[in-house]
């Protein structure tokens, strides 16, 4: 869809990314095929069935959001916004736009497929904390030593990509609870230069944790449902 707006051709899904929608379809194909929980099943397979095609769609808006943040991000080309003209300050603005929804999606993402895990493998995650994230589903997954495969491939995914997804927190907890994450870089460089122009923030360095980011999103889900699909028969 953005990419039409952007004047691109349609994406053209390849490798990994084309690998784990085929997956997670092929996951879906076998909820949709079994009967409602009626049957004495403890899992409600048309809501795991919704919850897989949300997660599917949401992985496709990510990957436009980084796709789009990087495409605006190289038509900025000056260092201060005090020195640009109204097509470049344009540009930036939708650099941002994109770059702020994505680093949001990353987390909205992981927690969904943290919900995923926790009821198809009956981890009971609640329990230790009623509002849980997907990192607290990882750490039961440890904790009940339950399909240690599974978790501690996730565990590893996450610890390779730690140091990108520490800063992207940060950012989000600052655009969610206190002030729009590009102000924050200004109230820095105000205090740096307090009377000279504002520089923008290191865009290439955001962007790099942004495509780490959705990296690190799209290989967990890649293993997720690789293992799911390795284990349909139990479900």
């Amino acid at each position: 869809m953005l990419r039409s707006l952007l004047g691109e051709p349609p994406r053209r899904d390849e490798g990994l990314l084309s690998d784990t929608f085929k997956t997670m379809r092929q996951v879906i194909q076998h909820f949709q095929a079994r009967p409602d929980r009626s049957s004495g099943s403890r899992l409600d397979y048309s809501k795991l069935q919704i919850w897989m095609e949300g997660l599917a769609a949401s992985l496709d808006e990510l990957e436009q959001c980084t796709h789009a943040s990087a495409f605006f991000r190289h038509k900025v080309h000056t260092r201060y916004m005090a020195d640009m003209g109204p097509q470049e300050k344009g540009d930036y603005a939708r650099y941002v736009y994109f770059y702020k929804d994505g680093f949001i999606r990353v987390f909205s993402i992981l927690d969904k497929l943290g919900t995923v895990l926790n009821e198809l493998y009956g981890l009971n995650t609640a329990r230790v904390k009623p509002h849980y994230s997907y990192f607290t589903v990882l750490r039961q997954f440890s904790y009940l030593g339950a399909h240690p495969r599974l978790g501690q491939r996730l565990t590893e995914i996450k610890e390779q990509h730690k140091d990108a997804l520490s800063r992207l927190r940060r950012r989000r907890n600052t655009e969610i609870h206190y002030m729009n994450s590009e102000m924050q870089d200004d109230l820095w460089q105000k205090h740096q230069a307090p009377h000279g122009k504002l520089e923008l923030e290191d865009m290439d360095q955001h962007l790099t944790d942004l495509m780490d980011g959705y990296q690190m999103v799209l290989e967990s889900l890649n293993v997720s449902f690789k293992y799911t699909l390795s284990n349909i028969k139990v479900f």
